[in-house]
């Protein structure tokens, strides 16, 4: 009888993880459609980034009900514990981003239902990239549940915001030459603020799985020290 409600509690467990990267599939697309609607103009693409962000929210509110179950059910104590309270903080990252998504895609609709000809010429393709490859690999991390990556995502959190203060240096610049760029410029600064949040919630997630494994909070020890206390968790 242990042993069948064990196997239970493991698939539970391994059901809402699944869930989870099903839910973080969705918000990368979210994002790259936003970012492709707002490069080519696309009005219908953009409004369904919009109207998806509802499925993103569905998939929180899900998750965050299952999580609740698997607590007042099982009781779950140390590492499963810790695997429930991960996947609590992941969920409400997630759907953040899928937030940003959204507010880009409605700042991109703003953008293209203006005068395009005094549009700042700033390419923020490249920053988007990058926080999607640091969601990709924070995903890949929670899936895997590996440490080794998340001080790279760390890292490469630090190349996204300096990716913003590049972008707002240039917008400013813009703006102060020429006024007319002053309404395109303030809506492109909003979209550069929101790549560069979904790259902060990307580098939470990937903390959450040093977490998880090592029952480590790592959220404000600074690089550096996340990496020498990964490598000891290595090495011992």
């Amino acid at each position: 009888m242990l042993d069948h409600t064990v196997k239970k509690f493991d698939a539970e467990l391994e059901d809402i993880r699944s869930r989870v990267l099903a839910m973080g599939g969705l918000v990368e697309q979210q994002i790259t459609h936003a970012m492709d609607g707002l490069a080519r103009g696309d009005h219908q693409a953009l409004d369904a980034v919009v109207k998806n962000d509802e499925r993103v929210n569905r998939h929180e509110v899900e998750l965050d009900e299952a999580c609740a179950h698997i607590i007042a059910k099982r009781q779950p104590t140390a590492v499963d514990l810790r695997m429930v309270m991960m996947v609590i903080k992941t969920i409400t990252d997630l759907e953040r981003i899928g937030d940003e998504a959204k507010k880009i895609a409605k700042r991109g609709l703003a953008i293209h239902r203006g005068d395009l000809s005094s549009m700042p010429r700033i390419d923020l393709t490249p920053m988007a990239h990058l926080t999607v490859a640091m969601l990709r690999m924070a995903l890949d991390a929670f899936a895997r549940v590996d440490v080794s990556t998340s001080a790279q995502v760390a890292r490469q959190d630090r190349e996204v915001d300096a990716g913003f203060k590049a972008a707002m240096r240039q917008l400013i610049t813009y703006m102060m030459e020429d006024p007319r760029t002053i309404s395109s410029s303030l809506e492109l600064i909003f979209i550069a603020k929101a790549i560069e949040r979904i790259g902060d919630h990307a580098k939470n997630i990937s903390e959450y799985v040093v977490y998880m494994a090592m029952g480590r909070d790592v959220r404000h020890i600074g690089i550096d020290e996340m990496e020498k206390e990964i490598a000891q968790n290595d090495g011992s």
